[in-house]
């Protein structure tokens, strides 16, 4: 029996409220469940489901690496909190494999291989709890070699399984209550980088403080691209004219060259997810 359940605080439809109780259901036939927890929007529905349906037999796991931004495992901590969940930190080493620092193609496969081989081991000490991932159903759509790594390792995706997309897990969200539930897709910082370009520590601490400058100035939905030495800028069409502003765009451009970037630049087409997996 759940000791937690979270109301609606609006009303669902059909499909829905089917979705939301086909998800519980799938987590309540679970024995013990880990989470790979990022603190987005899709794994923190599937930690506090879990955390509503077997409360002390469910943990959520955050993989802790330089291509985490700071503010977003702060974020992780304290989602974590207010769910009440159980949540451990471990810290990957993925930075060390060529197979990711090369940053090729497949670059995600090596990194997910890293993570899962923690969670795995923190889930046998679990008495072989079950892995899940937050991946739903637009995720499959898209080029993510990091989920067949997750299939190798016997993980699991209730949100993809269920076939609920992006848009259902905000509905549900937000049906439920949570703050978070608009909360902007965030990658991990190592997509910000060409393929073929050597990911390094001080190369994603460039590209993350930069980010974290421009959401402190009120663009939350941002990427900073990194190509060499250039950033180039991605933020919603719609707020292109607020960093062409002169004194704005001096601004900018005074605090990323601060950063060690050479030239920046502002990308016309506006923010789009997954740019770089266009080649």
């Amino acid at each position: 029996m759940a000791l937690q359940t979270f109301r609606l605080l609006e009303r669902l439809s059909s499909e829905d409220a089917q979705q939301l109780g086909d998800l519980r259901t799938w987590i309540h036939d679970c024995d013990q469940v880990c989470v790979a927890y990022s603190g987005g929007v899709d794994s923190t529905l599937v930690a506090a489901i879990a955390k509503e349906q077997l409360d002390e037999r469910a943990w959520a796991i955050t993989g802790v690496s330089p291509a985490l931004a700071p503010h977003l495992l702060a974020e992780a901590r304290q989602q974590a909190d207010w769910l009440e969940m159980q949540h451990r930190e471990v810290e990957t080493r993925e930075l060390e494999d060529p197979a990711y620092n090369s940053n090729p193609t497949d670059r995600c496969y090596a990194c997910k291989r890293e993570l899962h081989s923690q969670l795995g081991t923190i889930a046998q000490a679990a008495q072989g709890a079950q892995v899940l991932d937050g991946v739903n159903l637009d995720d499959l759509s898209d080029h993510r070699p990091g989920i067949q790594a997750a299939r190798d390792a016997g993980v699991r995706s209730p949100l993809a399984e269920l076939k609920i997309d992006k848009a259902g897990v905000r509905r549900l969200s937000k049906a439920l209550g949570f703050p978070w539930w608009d909360k902007p897709a965030q990658p991990c910082l190592a997509s910000r980088f060409p393929y073929g370009e050597a990911i390094s520590h001080s190369r994603l601490q460039q590209v993350g403080q930069a980010e974290a400058w421009l959401i402190q100035q009120g663009f939350p939905r941002v990427r900073v691209r990194s190509q060499g030495l250039s950033a180039r800028i991605e933020v919603p069409q719609e707020r292109l004219p607020e960093l062409l502003d002169p004194a704005r765009r001096t601004a900018v451009v005074e605090a990323l060259m601060q950063l060690g970037f050479t030239s920046v630049s502002l990308d016309l087409e506006g923010l789009v997810s997954g740019k770089l997996n266009r080649i």
